[in-house]
């Protein structure tokens, strides 16, 4: 493994990929799977189908997207999301990174909308798995009952095509649309992120969010999945 390769198979405070949890849940999903291609794919559906996509998860502090901590709770939103393959694939030997992108979401709630005041999401997270010495995106950001609901077919992953947004829903509706790429990282960057919602969202929108968060732990009265579709 060269030694540009091995920072992305290193632990770090949040992609804990060397915790006692985190390397349990990766082996119980891989066991008796010898290739990484194979491993990758098994990975990617147990964080998009087995934790649950939640936007109003909390996301100013490191610990929020702590990888052991985000598995723990079952749900996140697309960087957690992004936070647990990457330390799962790490745990199974396989590099992995984070890349970031602003995005504007077309199919949204009602709700969602007034709290973000906007249909951009910005720094909207995914996934890149060294595999078959190539690089391939993943982005397990919604779970398949979410995308139901919302008429949007679920993204596959075979290990070996990217699997990003479609432009579209499964009405020819506008879907998601690729705004501008921020990177990759072998970590994930807390302060840029909490930067630039501030900057895309208001610094008073962003400060009452934190507040909230830090008053009560939650946003008690958001469910996402009960929330108002909108188009």
């Amino acid at each position: 493994m060269s030694e540009a390769l091995a920072v992305y198979l290193s632990p770090t405070s949040i992609i804990d990929s060397e915790d006692t949890e985190v390397i349990a849940f990766a082996r119980s999903v891989t066991k008796g799977i010898e290739g990484d291609v194979e491993k990758a794919v098994l990975l990617y559906y147990a964080v998009r189908d087995g934790l649950r996509y939640d936007p109003y998860y909390p996301f100013f502090k490191p610990e929020h997207y702590r990888a052991s901590l985000v598995l723990k709770s079952a749900r996140g939103y697309c960087v957690s999301k992004a936070s647990v393959l990457c330390a799962l694939a790490r745990a199974s030997g396989i590099p992995a990174r984070l890349g970031f992108a602003d995005v504007k979401n077309h199919l949204s709630t009602r709700q969602l909308r007034q709290y973000m005041g906007s249909d951009l999401f910005v720094y909207h997270g995914f996934n890149e798995l060294y595999l078959e010495n190539r690089w391939v995106k993943a982005t397990p950001a919604f779970n398949r009952e979410l995308c139901e609901r919302h008429r949007v077919l679920p993204l596959e992953f075979n290990g070996r095509e990217d699997s990003m947004f479609q432009p579209f829903n499964m009405d020819s509706q506008r879907f998601i649309e690729y705004v501008r790429y921020h990177g990759v990282f072998a970590d994930v960057p807390v302060d840029s992120i909490v930067q630039a919602w501030k900057e895309a969202y208001g610094l008073g929108r962003v400060e009452e969010w934190i507040r909230t968060f830090e008053a009560s732990g939650t946003l008690a009265a958001r469910d996402f999945n009960r929330e108002e579709v909108v188009d």
